[in-house]
């Protein structure tokens, strides 16, 4: 059963949604990872929203760019958290997709994360974040993952410190 479904609104934007997937397996959390459009596509969006939910999904993850309403549409079909990812797609350097993932009406919200790579990195990790409230093994993970970042900034800076004979 997936706990996380992460939806692209074309297949171009897999490369900058790799990340997210890579995160998520990581931590072994199971996920659906597919192309579905709010456009083009607007009843698969539907029936999968759907269908995840009813077999257990918990988070949905949207990446879209240029008018980017795909996470709207989803946070439309459902109560579950919505992340959006702004991608990258048109010539305004995505801030199209930006604006438009992150306007939402009262009601239906979409936690908005940076552009392309970065954002979805950071969505499978805001993802992680909500189900660790209600799974302790996965919270417990989540917290090593931030003490290894922690170690590993210490680490470069003493390095770094002891080749240009700063003072620590």
């Amino acid at each position: 059963m997936s706990k996380v479904a992460i939806f692209m609104g074309s297949i171009s934007d897999e490369d900058k949604m790799r990340p997210c997937a890579e995160v998520l397996a990581a931590h072994g959390v199971p996920f659906t990872f597919t192309v579905t459009s709010a456009h083009r596509t607007p009843e698969r969006t539907r029936r999968l929203v759907a269908e995840l939910e009813a077999a257990g999904c918990q988070v949905f993850i949207c990446a879209a760019g240029m008018a980017a309403h795909l996470a709207g549409a989803v946070a439309a079909a459902t109560i579950r958290p919505v992340i959006g990812v702004p991608i990258t797609a048109s010539a305004l350097g995505g801030m199209d997709a930006l604006l438009s993932t992150v306007q939402m009406p009262p009601g239906f919200p979409v936690a908005t994360v940076a552009l392309d790579a970065a954002g979805a990195r950071n969505a499978a990790w805001l993802a992680l974040s909500i189900l660790a409230l209600s799974d302790a093994a996965l919270a417990d993970r989540l917290v090593a993952a931030r003490e290894g970042f922690v170690a590993s900034v210490e680490k470069a800076a003493a390095d770094l410190e002891s080749r240009t004979g700063a003072p620590s």
